[in-house]
């Protein structure tokens, strides 16, 4: 079935709709669940394929959930932040093939769990509005480096929205915004690579159903969530991404 085993396939159709589920109630992570899901039993480069078209089309549901306008706001009010992670995903595309993939997700994995324990705490972290601007062009290039090799580039976004001290609406809507821009830019990139090609991209869009699916009850648990909910279980959720992250590069 499409190149790989059935059982393999009808297990990665799980993982994705639980990713999809995820991402429903808070906004993100499905790329890390399926990338750290999938590494377990397909090569890496399939693993990122497969993310792709899923991500595409649940960042489209949920940047247009509020309507086009709202997101068309949120795109120029981020302006500085999507500008750097379109380009920075084109500059390290290329490399998804040959960096180590240790190097990767230990360089990301320890500053989110770190921030994540530190907020969690009770001792948030605010930027000053003078150096906000700042800030956000640092976690584009960040954020765009690691997705063009990785397809993951929503923590430092997260990070950031956090850190500014977003509403619950907005974090989400700002999320899939950038996170749809930088999933087009995805698209084009890796079919440019190869990664995408035309035994991996039917299987990629067939992990778009279940994702899709998940989503939506993933959005009947948000829509019932306040905000200090919102915060505790985002926060939550990037420590355990964060060690995740930390315990596959310590084991490769």
């Amino acid at each position: 079935m499409f190149g790989l085993d059935p059982h393999l396939v009808w297990l990665a159709l799980g993982v994705t709709f639980f990713a999809g589920f995820v991402k429903g109630v808070i906004g993100f992570s499905m790329p890390m669940i399926m990338m750290s899901a999938f590494g377990s039993f397909l090569p890496a480069h399939v693993s990122l394929a497969l993310l792709i078209m899923p991500t595409l089309v649940t960042n489209l549901q949920q940047s247009t959930r509020q309507g086009l306008t709202p997101a068309i706001e949120s795109a120029r009010r981020f302006g500085w932040h999507i500008g750097m992670v379109v380009l920075f995903m084109f500059v390290s595309a290329p490399f998804a093939r040959v960096l180590p993939q240790w190097v990767m997700y230990l360089a990301l994995g320890v500053p989110i769990m770190v921030f994540a324990l530190w907020q969690l705490s009770g001792r948030p972290m605010t930027l000053p509005i003078h150096h906000q601007r700042r800030a956000e062009i640092v976690s584009g290039v960040i954020g765009g480096l690691y997705g063009g090799i990785s397809g993951i580039w929503g923590p430092p976004l997260i990070v950031y929205l956090l850190s500014i001290g977003a509403s619950k609406i907005e974090q989400i809507r700002v999320q899939g915004v950038v996170f749809l821009i930088g999933a087009v830019v995805l698209v084009v990139a890796h079919l440019l690579t190869g990664i995408l090609n035309p035994q991996t991209l039917p299987l990629s869009l067939l992990m778009a159903v279940p994702a899709i699916l998940g989503m939506q009850f993933g959005f009947a648990v948000q829509d019932r969530m306040n905000l200090i909910q919102f915060r505790r279980w985002t926060l939550v959720l990037l420590v355990l991404t964060g060690a995740n992250l930390i315990r596959r590069a310590l084991t490769m």
